[in-house]
């Protein structure tokens, strides 16, 4: 017995041994944390050379692993391109053992190109991987780079999806170059910040300590409506006592994004572009009318490839390459609209935007990290058509939808912009309405519906469909998209009206059979006619911290008529009800008629975005709401 404990005592012993002080510690302070950041440092320094303005950024990141999981932090890739340009890279891993740590350094590092990052430039990556970590190891990474535009200075975070110990950020700059420094979400954050002038620099400091990780949540909006971060910004810098401005405000940005596309399609148009407009608007009475059938050509036949290099990422295409290749990228399709435009004598305008990833406005930061998208917009009587080719069956009055309600920085000659907000579309025009009858053979639903989709939700059924490419996998999706009751919902046939039309609705009609739907009990049927509960999918958990982001509005409307079976009459119908606050309305009714029950449920969601508050109001309506769902129909023999 004193054996076997003194042999279980030394493997305890010998385990401890295993993990350090710091380990301990901080496993015990985030005990469910996966990895600790104990020091993230970053070092700017600006200076100006002559005319031009150098900008070096070092890094340092110490991260500690805290469970088994350390082995799928190992994996590490650094972005650059022709902007952002890596310097030195240094890595290694720390494992203890023996009561101290071991450093194993990071020999390998393989380069390759990126291709999903688009807009802004040609970014490639440094891959390699930190060796042996595992629970209660260390990473350190130092490395250097150098940005090539003074635009393109990088926002610094204080708060990550893991706990940073210590976050320390220094930026050196010369004096005749000016700074701005815009934050987002520090209000309740005790930074220290410390401004120090020597004879020709500033220093500017700022340092956290102790911040506790951020949770990931699902549809919560980007990870920049949520970090703490500062964005600093060279507002302006003097030469010879000659002071110039580089982003101090709107003005400077679109005077270089100007710049950078005024030379575009100044060659001589491809004379088949010339005659494709013509056929396109041969036969349109309207100017707008012809706008949509160059807009429609355009999403159909020009296919969204991205690949920039350098200022690629910001000058968009000749018309007549991308006529003759037929793809681009964003600013590609816009530059084709642009001049098929002009061919059919109208005006279109290049038009910069950010997508809903990005949440700065044009003047808050007036550099180019307020956007990310490039559209063409059209005014028409009075009305701008926001007009982005890279969507599918988007119809000329919507928006593509992920940047609703967003600015756009709309071009207007050398030295005119204008910006203007992009709508976010009524729910009303994203509805689904579904009218359906059902009959009972003894506990089996039968029914047939027709649905009509219309906005967001009908483009999303187009994209999702125009990959079905047989009768059995269109089923497939309809049968989930359509279900009604429950799982044993089973669509027996269909047919389809206005499919891949831009602006008719779609209409789906189809019978179905709900096997052992109804319950029967002695001489009396049990029914629930609330065949679609989709609603309580938009119900919050309650402990979410974050706001909850949607693609757009929407607006259900579903009825749903039960043909009484012969021999049996009605012996209770459930109560109507109706309720209504600022984002969510809903009302469910019945209707008993002489032969049959109508229950109707119509809802509206009137938001893309709910903050915690909202949601907590959004929640106590649908809980009443379910309890309605639960109410059920119940037939006697007569």
């Amino acid at each position: 017995m004193h054996k076997i404990f003194l042999t279980f005592l030394l493997i305890g012993v010998a385990s401890f041994a295993q993990e350090s002080k710091e380990f301990n510690l901080y496993k015990k302070l985030y005990p469910n944390a996966k990895a600790v950041r104990l020091n993230q440092q970053t070092t700017v320094r600006i200076k100006l050379d002559a005319e031009t303005i150098n900008i070096t950024q070092e890094f340092l990141e110490e991260d500690l692993y805290l469970d088994e999981s350390a082995n799928y932090s190992s994996k590490k890739a650094l972005n650059f391109s022709s902007f952002f340009e890596l310097d030195k890279v240094e890595a290694s891993s720390f494992t203890y053992t023996d009561g101290k740590y071991k450093e194993v350094e990071v020999t390998d590092f393989k380069e390759k190109d990126e291709m999903d990052q688009s807009f802004y430039d040609d970014t490639k990556s440094l891959n390699f991987i930190f060796p042996n970590l595992q629970k209660g190891s260390k990473s350190v990474l130092k490395y250097s780079e150098i940005v090539k535009n003074p635009r393109f200075l990088s926002p610094f975070y204080f708060g990550d999806f893991s706990p940073i110990i210590n976050n320390k950020v220094t930026i050196i700059v010369d004096k005749n170059i000016n700074l701005s420094f815009k934050e987002f979400n520090t209000d309740t954050l005790n930074i220290a910040f410390n401004k120090e002038e020597k004879r020709n620099t500033v220093t500017y400091t700022w340092e956290l300590k102790n911040m506790d990780e951020y949770d990931y949540e699902t549809n919560a909006p980007t990870y920049k409506k949520i970090l703490p971060h500062i964005v600093p910004i060279i507002t302006s810098f003097k030469v010879k006592n000659t002071s110039n401005n580089l982003a101090k405000n709107v003005s400077d940005l679109y005077a270089w994004y100007y710049s950078l596309v005024k030379d575009i399609n100044k060659e001589e148009v491809d004379e088949n572009l010339v005659k494709l407009v013509e056929e396109l608007t041969a036969n349109k009475t309207t100017d707008l009318e012809k706008v949509k059938a160059i807009y429609y050509w355009t999403q159909k036949n020009i296919k969204y490839i991205a690949f920039e290099y350098a200022l690629g990422g910001f000058i968009p295409r000749q018309a007549n390459d991308v006529f003759k290749k037929k793809y681009g990228d964003c600013k590609d399709n816009s530059s084709i609209l642009y001049k098929m435009l002009e061919i059919a004598g109208l005006k279109g305008d290049l038009t910069w935007i950010g997508t809903r990833s990005i949440p700065y406005n044009y003047n808050e930061v007036p550099t180019p990290l307020v956007d990310n998208h490039m559209i063409l917009s059209y005014t028409n009587h009075g009305k701008t058509y926001f007009l982005d080719a890279t969507g599918r069956y988007v119809p000329i009055d919507f928006p593509t939808s992920f940047i609703q309600g967003k600015e756009a920085l709309i071009a207007d000659g050398a030295s005119n912009y204008v910006i203007k907000k992009v709508p976010i579309i009524p729910a009303e025009k994203n509805a689904v309405i579904d009218t359906t009858t059902v009959n009972l053979n003894g506990e089996n639903l039968i029914g047939n519906s027709k649905v009509e989709i219309s906005g967001y939700n009908k483009i999303d059924c187009f994209n999702y469909l125009e990959n079905e490419t047989t009768a059995e996998k269109i089923k497939a999706f309809y049968n989930g998209r359509l279900q009604k009751g429950n799982n044993k919902f089973l669509i027996n046939s269909f047919s389809e009206t206005n499919k891949f039309d831009y602006e008719k609705n779609l209409i789906v009609n189809y019978d179905f059979t709900i096997n052992g739907y109804a319950k029967k009990l002695g001489d009396e049927i049990y029914l629930n006619l609330n065949l679609i509960k989709d609603l309580s999918s938009y119900k919050t958990e309650k402990d979410r911290k974050n706001d909850i982001e949607y693609k757009h509005t929407n607006a259900f409307n579903y009825t749903t008529t039960l043909i009484i079976p012969e021999g049996y009459a009605i012996d209770y119908v459930p109560e109507n009800v109706s309720f209504s606050n600022d984002y969510l309305s809903s009302s469910i009714t019945y209707t008993v008629k002489k032969d049959r029950i109508v229950y109707n449920h119509s809802y509206r969601l009137n938001f893309i975005n709910l903050n915690l508050n909202e949601q907590s109001q959004v929640n106590s309506l649908i809980k009443k709401i379910e309890k309605a769902f639960n109410e059920v129909i119940i037939l006697k023999k007569s």
